[in-house]
């Protein structure tokens, strides 16, 4: 029965896939930059930790931050998480404002034990996200009559589905790994039009990448007593060439487009990750992550930038005052976090922007299929900031919403 169960999930989750990857997440000028706006394998309990995973492990929710930690899922138990976002977008530039929404599902994932010592997830995540859509105006050198208006337009990313395995070595002492494929298109487009008749100029590039993805992981925990534990992890990515095709081409008005196509031009960062996790029994769970990408070292095949390695520090905690108490506010996960986070790239003139964030959350225990399901909820606030005062500033809220369905599937009933 369980394993019927299991293919029908599997066949939801691929065709989920789908909708998810036509959706675009963001709105920012930026992501006309490298492969877009990069997004790590955290979940919405995870966002409100300020993105912390490396080494929590809890029962209670997927975390695909660290495949060592798929050695935690419960007895007995079936584990179905996915989540969306809705973010609201503020810009600033020389005085100027400007604002935009968007929405998206974000991620899908399931695990379950195979094993005592074995726990499998499957799972689609993003890797990074496209989307902008601006034009600037100024009046033509020597005619102030005549302006030119540059459109500039981006859509797509990559995303990645992957099949991971945690095995416990020994009680206290997890390895995990995650392979899956990697896909994506993305579209940019520049063009040029002016306010009197005239010849119109399209510049534009089409991506098309695919490729593989490998993610590796080790966890181990260390109890001080009884009650206080802390949980050591770290995490190794696999950076690659991507296999992709670039058609690249500039168009005028009425004639046809002068068209090459360049292979391989681009590739994934090797992507070395470390963190702790302190817990106090069941009530509190506090830890840090440090991430860094080996950007540096990858193919760039977009000449407006350059890339540079990027590195990122977390930091978060999560308080579940009674999970057994009557007082339903007490059984409630309380959430909080923030993080600072390097640019990957630097344009001709000037240095990437720099991202820093604060996060909180909730997660809202839900009486469904004989377990505890979660409502996780968060919030967070991202201040994308520039190199110079003039540049275009970011101020972000979004709001993730997350469910983790957890039911019984291998539980033998007895009937009378």
């Amino acid at each position: 029965m369980w394993k019927n169960k299991a293919l029908i999930s599997a066949l939801l989750l691929v065709a989920a896939t789908g909708t998810a990857a036509a959706q675009s997440s963001t709105n920012s000028p930026y992501t006309r930059y490298g492969l877009g706006e990069l997004s790590d394998m955290g979940f919405t309990n995870n966002a409100a930790m300020g993105g912390i995973g490396y080494g929590l492990r809890n029962g209670e929710n997927i975390n695909m931050m660290n495949p060592a930690s798929y050695t935690s899922v419960e007895h007995l138990s079936f584990k179905f998480d996915l989540g969306m976002s809705l973010k609201n977008s503020k810009f600033k530039e020389n005085g100027i404002k400007n604002s935009a929404k968007n929405s998206s599902f974000d991620y899908i994932a399931m695990q379950f034990r195979l094993h005592p010592r074995l726990g499998m997830t499957v799972g689609f995540t993003p890797f990074s996200n496209v989307g902008y859509n601006f034009k600037k105006s100024r009046p033509v050198l020597g005619d102030e009559s005549v302006t030119e208006t540059s459109f500039f337009y981006g859509d797509g990313g990559l995303q990645r589905i992957s099949v991971g395995l945690g095995f416990k070595i020994l009680e206290n002492l997890s390895i995990g790994a995650n392979a899956g494929f990697m896909y994506g298109n993305i579209e940019y487009q520049n063009s040029i039009g002016f306010n009197v008749p005239g010849e119109q100029t399209i510049q534009y590039n089409h991506i098309n990448a695919k490729g593989y993805v490998a993610d590796f992981g080790i966890q181990y925990t260390l109890p001080f007593n009884k009650n206080n534990k802390v949980t050591l992890g770290t995490i190794y990515s696999i950076g690659h060439d991507l296999n992709t095709t670039e058609t690249s081409g500039i168009q005028l008005t009425g004639s046809e487009s002068d068209e090459h196509v360049i292979q391989d031009s681009y590739s994934i960062p090797h992507t070395f990750g470390i963190g702790a996790a302190y817990q106090y029994k069941e009530n509190l769970t506090a830890g840090i992550d440090y991430t860094f990408q080996n950007w540096e070292s990858a193919k760039n095949g977009n000449p407006e930038c350059k890339y540079k390695n990027r590195s990122k520090l977390a930091v978060g905690a999560e308080y579940l005052p009674n999970a057994l108490s009557r007082n339903y506010l007490k059984r409630i996960r309380y959430r909080i976090g923030a993080y600072y986070n390097g640019a990957y790239f630097d344009t001709p003139k000037y240095k990437g922007p720099t991202e820093c964030g604060i996060s909180a959350g909730f997660g809202f225990p839900l009486q469904m299929f004989q377990r505890n399901s979660l409502l996780n909820i968060t919030g967070q606030y991202t201040r994308v900031n520039p190199s110079v005062g003039n540049m275009l500033s970011e101020n972000r809220f979004v709001i993730k919403i997350g469910l983790t369905f957890n039911e019984r599937w291998f539980m033998k009933w007895k009937v009378n």
